[in-house]
Protein backbone atom coordinates (compact mmCIF):
# COMPACT_ATOMS: atom_id res chain seq x y z
CA UNK A 1 0.00 0.00 0.00
CA UNK A 2 1.00 3.67 -0.45
CA UNK A 3 -0.42 5.40 2.45
CA UNK A 4 -0.09 9.48 2.59
CA UNK A 5 -1.87 12.60 4.48
CA UNK A 6 -2.89 15.52 2.44
CA UNK A 7 -4.59 18.96 4.01
CA UNK A 8 -2.84 22.07 6.09
CA UNK A 9 0.09 21.71 8.13
CA UNK A 10 -0.98 20.53 11.41
CA UNK A 11 -4.71 19.24 10.15
CA UNK A 12 -3.57 16.57 7.68
CA UNK A 13 -5.92 13.98 6.91
CA UNK A 14 -4.79 10.34 6.19
CA UNK A 15 -4.86 8.67 2.20
CA UNK A 16 -4.47 5.86 0.07
CA UNK A 17 -2.97 5.49 -3.32
CA UNK A 18 -5.91 3.48 -5.35
CA UNK A 19 -4.36 0.38 -8.23
CA UNK A 20 -5.32 3.98 -11.24
CA UNK A 21 -2.54 6.67 -8.54
CA UNK A 22 -5.88 8.53 -7.46
CA UNK A 23 -5.87 9.42 -3.74
CA UNK A 24 -9.05 7.81 -1.65
CA UNK A 25 -9.37 9.53 1.78
CA UNK A 26 -9.28 7.67 4.71
CA UNK A 27 -10.30 9.91 7.70
CA UNK A 28 -13.55 7.49 8.06
CA UNK A 29 -11.61 4.52 8.70
CA UNK A 30 -8.59 6.09 11.02
CA UNK A 31 -7.17 9.03 13.04
CA UNK A 32 -4.04 9.26 10.83
CA UNK A 33 -0.69 7.85 9.39
CA UNK A 34 0.25 7.44 13.27
CA UNK A 35 0.60 5.21 16.39
CA UNK A 36 -1.87 1.36 16.21
CA UNK A 37 -2.19 2.25 12.27
CA UNK A 38 1.58 1.30 11.89
CA UNK A 39 1.48 -1.79 13.53
CA UNK A 40 0.84 -4.70 11.26
CA UNK A 41 -3.18 -5.53 12.89
CA UNK A 42 -3.94 -1.50 11.79
CA UNK A 43 -2.50 -2.26 8.09
CA UNK A 44 -3.81 -5.45 7.84
CA UNK A 45 -7.46 -3.67 8.79
CA UNK A 46 -6.25 -1.06 6.31
CA UNK A 47 -5.82 -3.65 3.39
CA UNK A 48 -9.02 -5.23 4.16
CA UNK A 49 -10.83 -1.85 2.99
CA UNK A 50 -12.05 -1.88 -0.71
CA UNK A 51 -10.00 1.42 -2.17
CA UNK A 52 -13.10 1.79 -4.46
CA UNK A 53 -15.38 2.29 -1.73
CA UNK A 54 -13.75 5.27 -0.06
CA UNK A 55 -14.41 8.89 -1.43
CA UNK A 56 -11.59 10.29 -4.22
CA UNK A 57 -9.79 12.88 -3.75
CA UNK A 58 -9.51 14.89 -7.00
CA UNK A 59 -8.08 18.01 -5.36
CA UNK A 60 -6.07 16.82 -2.24
CA UNK A 61 -4.36 20.30 -2.26
CA UNK A 62 -1.14 20.17 -0.04
CA UNK A 63 0.54 16.42 0.36
CA UNK A 64 1.80 16.32 3.89
CA UNK A 65 3.80 14.28 5.97
CA UNK A 66 3.50 10.85 5.13
CA UNK A 67 3.39 9.58 8.51
CA UNK A 68 2.79 11.80 11.84
CA UNK A 69 3.44 12.21 15.61
CA UNK A 70 6.98 10.84 15.02
CA UNK A 71 8.64 10.49 18.31
CA UNK A 72 12.37 10.33 16.89
CA UNK A 73 13.85 11.34 14.06
CA UNK A 74 17.07 9.03 13.48
CA UNK A 75 19.47 9.96 11.30
CA UNK A 76 22.68 8.01 9.89
CA UNK A 77 25.68 10.01 8.75
CA UNK A 78 28.20 8.97 6.17
CA UNK A 79 27.00 5.91 5.29
CA UNK A 80 27.79 5.52 1.79
CA UNK A 81 31.43 4.99 1.21
CA UNK A 82 31.66 7.45 -1.89
CA UNK A 83 29.87 10.33 -0.02
CA UNK A 84 32.39 9.90 3.10
CA UNK A 85 35.25 10.34 0.51
CA UNK A 86 33.56 13.33 -0.77
CA UNK A 87 33.11 14.54 2.53
CA UNK A 88 37.50 14.29 3.44
CA UNK A 89 36.92 11.70 5.60
CA UNK A 90 37.31 7.46 6.48
CA UNK A 91 34.56 5.38 5.93
CA UNK A 92 33.37 4.82 9.26
CA UNK A 93 33.71 1.27 11.24
CA UNK A 94 30.18 1.56 12.90
CA UNK A 95 27.17 3.74 11.94
CA UNK A 96 27.66 7.08 13.15
CA UNK A 97 23.81 8.32 15.06
CA UNK A 98 22.79 11.91 15.11
CA UNK A 99 19.41 13.16 15.35
CA UNK A 100 17.16 15.70 13.35
CA UNK A 101 14.48 17.63 16.13
CA UNK A 102 10.53 16.60 14.55
CA UNK A 103 10.03 20.23 14.11
CA UNK A 104 12.08 20.04 10.51
CA UNK A 105 9.56 17.76 9.45
CA UNK A 106 7.57 18.85 6.30
CA UNK A 107 5.84 17.63 3.56
CA UNK A 108 7.33 16.67 0.21
CA UNK A 109 6.39 19.59 -1.84
CA UNK A 110 6.58 22.23 1.05
CA UNK A 111 9.74 25.08 0.41
CA UNK A 112 12.83 24.84 2.21
CA UNK A 113 12.77 27.74 3.72
CA UNK A 114 16.55 29.24 4.30
CA UNK A 115 17.90 30.28 7.98
CA UNK A 116 18.14 34.17 8.20
CA UNK A 117 21.96 33.35 8.44
CA UNK A 118 22.76 30.53 6.32
CA UNK A 119 25.40 30.31 3.90
CA UNK A 120 25.81 26.80 3.11
CA UNK A 121 22.34 25.30 2.88
CA UNK A 122 22.62 21.69 1.58
CA UNK A 123 20.70 18.69 -0.19
CA UNK A 124 21.02 14.98 0.83
CA UNK A 125 18.57 12.27 -0.22
CA UNK A 126 17.68 9.61 2.05
CA UNK A 127 15.97 6.25 2.15
CA UNK A 128 13.90 6.22 5.45
CA UNK A 129 12.32 3.15 7.27
CA UNK A 130 9.28 3.79 9.47
CA UNK A 131 9.12 1.63 12.54
CA UNK A 132 5.78 -0.09 12.68
CA UNK A 133 6.42 -2.40 15.87
CA UNK A 134 8.57 -1.11 18.22
CA UNK A 135 11.68 -2.90 20.51
CA UNK A 136 15.40 -2.75 21.97
CA UNK A 137 17.95 -5.21 21.18
CA UNK A 138 16.26 -6.10 18.13
CA UNK A 139 17.94 -9.39 16.35
CA UNK A 140 18.86 -8.20 13.16
CA UNK A 141 17.42 -11.20 11.34
CA UNK A 142 14.18 -9.87 12.80
CA UNK A 143 14.80 -6.26 11.76
CA UNK A 144 12.31 -5.55 8.42
CA UNK A 145 9.73 -7.02 10.69
CA UNK A 146 9.71 -3.96 12.64
CA UNK A 147 9.39 -1.69 9.50
CA UNK A 148 6.06 -0.11 8.62
CA UNK A 149 7.27 0.73 5.48
CA UNK A 150 9.80 2.96 3.52
CA UNK A 151 9.29 6.74 2.32
CA UNK A 152 12.03 9.28 1.05
CA UNK A 153 13.63 11.91 3.12
CA UNK A 154 15.75 14.91 2.18
CA UNK A 155 18.12 15.25 4.47
CA UNK A 156 18.53 19.51 4.18
CA UNK A 157 21.56 20.60 6.13
CA UNK A 158 22.98 23.60 6.62
CA UNK A 159 27.16 22.68 6.32
CA UNK A 160 28.20 25.85 8.40
CA UNK A 161 25.47 25.56 11.30
CA UNK A 162 26.68 21.39 11.40
CA UNK A 163 30.75 21.12 10.66
CA UNK A 164 31.89 24.98 11.69
CA UNK A 165 29.45 25.94 14.11
CA UNK A 166 31.25 23.46 16.95
CA UNK A 167 29.23 21.19 18.85
CA UNK A 168 27.05 18.16 17.39
CA UNK A 169 25.51 18.06 14.27
CA UNK A 170 21.66 18.14 14.98
CA UNK A 171 21.62 22.24 14.74
CA UNK A 172 22.94 22.00 11.04
CA UNK A 173 20.24 19.49 10.37
CA UNK A 174 16.85 20.50 12.42
CA UNK A 175 16.04 24.01 11.10
CA UNK A 176 12.45 24.33 10.08
CA UNK A 177 11.47 22.81 6.89
CA UNK A 178 15.22 20.63 6.76
CA UNK A 179 13.03 17.55 7.09
CA UNK A 180 10.57 16.95 3.76
CA UNK A 181 9.17 13.32 4.46
CA UNK A 182 7.17 11.29 1.70
CA UNK A 183 4.84 11.79 -0.51
CA UNK A 184 3.82 8.15 0.50
CA UNK A 185 4.77 5.42 3.27
CA UNK A 186 4.81 2.23 0.69
CA UNK A 187 4.64 -0.52 3.16
CA UNK A 188 7.04 -3.04 3.48
CA UNK A 189 5.55 -5.97 1.34
CA UNK A 190 6.08 -3.72 -1.25
CA UNK A 191 9.35 -3.63 -0.88
CA UNK A 192 11.20 -6.97 -0.88
CA UNK A 193 14.63 -5.90 -0.55
CA UNK A 194 15.23 -2.06 0.47
CA UNK A 195 18.93 -2.46 -0.69
CA UNK A 196 17.82 -2.28 -4.23
CA UNK A 197 16.25 0.60 -4.47
CA UNK A 198 17.90 3.57 -7.22
CA UNK A 199 17.98 7.42 -6.35
CA UNK A 200 18.42 10.58 -8.19
CA UNK A 201 18.24 14.07 -6.83
CA UNK A 202 18.62 17.16 -9.58
CA UNK A 203 18.62 20.85 -8.71
CA UNK A 204 17.61 22.94 -11.21
CA UNK A 205 17.25 20.10 -13.45
CA UNK A 206 20.83 19.01 -13.00
CA UNK A 207 21.72 15.58 -11.41
CA UNK A 208 23.43 15.48 -8.44
CA UNK A 209 23.23 12.24 -7.16
CA UNK A 210 22.85 9.24 -8.87
CA UNK A 211 22.93 6.39 -6.62
CA UNK A 212 21.68 3.37 -5.08
CA UNK A 213 20.91 1.70 -1.66
CA UNK A 214 23.07 -1.24 -2.56
CA UNK A 215 25.66 0.86 -2.05
CA UNK A 216 25.12 1.01 1.93
CA UNK A 217 27.72 0.87 4.34
CA UNK A 218 25.03 -0.52 6.89
CA UNK A 219 22.04 -1.70 5.68
CA UNK A 220 18.26 -1.13 6.70
CA UNK A 221 18.62 -4.13 8.90
CA UNK A 222 21.77 -4.10 10.38
CA UNK A 223 21.12 0.03 10.77
CA UNK A 224 17.38 -0.51 13.07
CA UNK A 225 19.51 -3.28 14.96
CA UNK A 226 22.06 -1.39 15.89
CA UNK A 227 20.04 2.16 16.60
CA UNK A 228 18.25 -0.52 18.92
CA UNK A 229 21.01 -1.10 21.37
CA UNK A 230 21.28 2.85 21.98
CA UNK A 231 17.81 3.47 22.68
CA UNK A 232 14.26 1.90 22.23
CA UNK A 233 12.77 1.97 18.80
CA UNK A 234 8.97 2.93 19.19
CA UNK A 235 6.29 3.60 16.63
CA UNK A 236 6.65 6.07 14.32
CA UNK A 237 9.69 6.97 14.76
CA UNK A 238 12.02 7.63 11.23
CA UNK A 239 15.84 6.00 10.65
CA UNK A 240 16.99 7.75 8.05
CA UNK A 241 19.58 6.02 6.51
CA UNK A 242 22.39 8.05 4.62
CA UNK A 243 23.35 9.52 1.40
CA UNK A 244 24.91 8.97 -1.55
CA UNK A 245 28.12 11.06 -3.01
CA UNK A 246 27.06 14.47 -5.16
CA UNK A 247 26.20 16.77 -1.56
CA UNK A 248 27.19 20.33 -2.75
CA UNK A 249 30.01 19.95 0.31
CA UNK A 250 31.68 17.67 -1.81
CA UNK A 251 31.93 20.27 -4.88
CA UNK A 252 35.39 21.40 -6.14
CA UNK A 253 33.42 24.94 -5.94
CA UNK A 254 30.59 24.10 -4.18
CA UNK A 255 26.93 25.46 -5.31
CA UNK A 256 24.89 25.60 -1.77
CA UNK A 257 21.21 26.13 -2.19
CA UNK A 258 19.86 29.58 -2.91
CA UNK A 259 16.18 31.38 -3.16
CA UNK A 260 15.09 30.15 -6.26
CA UNK A 261 16.12 26.69 -6.45
CA UNK A 262 13.98 24.06 -7.22
CA UNK A 263 15.19 20.63 -5.93
CA UNK A 264 13.93 17.12 -6.92
CA UNK A 265 14.49 13.68 -5.40
CA UNK A 266 13.13 10.07 -6.73
CA UNK A 267 13.65 6.58 -5.10
CA UNK A 268 12.33 3.69 -7.07
CA UNK A 269 8.99 3.00 -5.94
CA UNK A 270 8.58 5.04 -3.51
CA UNK A 271 7.45 8.25 -5.12
CA UNK A 272 8.85 11.90 -6.28
CA UNK A 273 9.86 15.09 -3.96
CA UNK A 274 9.99 18.31 -5.08
CA UNK A 275 11.06 21.36 -2.94
CA UNK A 276 11.16 25.30 -4.22
CA UNK A 277 14.37 27.28 -1.81
CA UNK A 278 12.73 30.15 -0.40
CA UNK A 279 14.35 32.78 2.25
CA UNK A 280 13.33 31.63 5.83
CA UNK A 281 11.81 34.83 7.97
Amino acid sequence: MKLLQYGMKGRERPGLVDGNGDIRDLSGMIPGIHGEVLLDCGLDEIRRIDPMSLPRIDQPGRIGPCVGRVGKFVCVGLNYADHAREAGVKAPSEPVLFMKATSSISGPYDPIELPVDSVKTDWEIELAAVIGKGGKYIDESEALDHVAGYCIVNDVSEREFQIERKGQWVKGKSCDSFGPVGPWLVTRDEVPDPQKLGMKLCVNDHLRQNGSTASMIFGVAFLIAYVSRFMSLQTGDIISTGTPAGVALGMESPAYLKAGDVVDLTIEGLGCQRQEVVQGL
